[in-house]
């Protein structure tokens, strides 16, 4: 990477992290957080469906759609639970293209726009759902040790990386670099965890940064995956320096469903022998 990209990478990362902080920590007037990953969701959702090449507008507006309403879905999962909302999804999507005339390829647009409404809607209502029910901190825990792992893993991997991690998904990636980032997820933790005063021990702390860097890196490995089938590098150029919005939470959208359930067995004990 040239210098000015990095440096385009720094500052837009020195510029996003406060306000993301912020809208964690501060949930009134209105869920800032939420809020956020709805924005994200929805430049995410648009740049998949894109990479998809999905073009049927009825599928592309209620796919877009449908993937707000469950990033938004934790605030009232009371009345419209989860298996609801998936089996609506569905059900609606299939009756929505009985009125269409020309039906061609249409299994595959309505693949890609379910794949859309999962991949980006589903997996990221986690992050909400982590903020709602474990509060503000797991979710600071989480998206640091994701952050930390990440760039770890990009500057170890540039510096001392020999061996291919996955060369037919994605070249630039080596072993040296997801050991260096497992690690570096693992010391975010421990340091993260102390800081923020959350009660963990020292071993429960490093579980999660280990977990949470593995499945960030496997996040990352399945949208290069996506992007390598679609033949671009990006996703999009939503940030200088680190490219769309979807490369910007490919990450999250993994270790942020790891962090939700390590959080619900962390939270009824069932950790308290670690």
């Amino acid at each position: 990477m040239k210098e000015n990209a990095l440096l385009k990478r720094v500052l837009a990362a020195a510029v996003a992290t406060p306000l993301l902080v912020a809208a964690i920590w501060f949930d009134r007037p209105l869920p800032w957080f939420t809020l956020a990953i709805l924005v994200w969701g929805f430049l995410a959702v648009l740049e998949f469906y894109r990479l998809a090449a999905l073009k049927t507008r009825p599928l592309l507006f209620f796919g877009t759609g449908w993937t707000l309403l469950l990033i938004a879905s934790p605030h009232f999962t009371a009345r419209f639970p989860s298996p609801f909302l998936l089996t609506a999804a569905i059900l609606l999507s299939l009756v929505l293209l009985m009125f269409r005339r020309h039906k061609e390829e249409l299994f595959t647009a309505w693949t890609w726009s379910i794949s859309g409404i999962l991949y980006t809607g589903w997996l990221a209502g986690y992050l909400v759902a982590l903020r709602l029910d474990y509060g503000p901190l797991w979710v600071l825990l989480a998206l640091l040790v994701t952050f930390a792992s990440d760039s770890a893993a990009f500057l170890v991997g540039r510096r001392m990386g020999r061996h291919k991690l996955a060369p037919h998904i994605s070249p630039g990636k080596t072993w040296e670099g997801a050991v260096g980032g497992a690690i570096a997820g693992a010391v975010a933790a421990l340091l993260v965890a102390a800081l923020l005063n959350m009660g963990t021990t020292s071993a429960q702390a490093a579980v999660f940064g280990l977990l949470v860097s593995v499945s960030g890196q496997f996040g990352d490995l399945a949208e290069s995956m996506l992007k390598r089938t679609a033949g671009v590098k990006e996703s999009g150029k939503f940030m200088p320096g680190h490219g769309g919005a979807l490369d910007r939470i490919d990450s999250l959208l993994f270790s942020g469903v790891v962090a939700y359930y390590f959080a619900m067995v962390y939270n009824n004990g069932w950790l308290n022998w670690m």
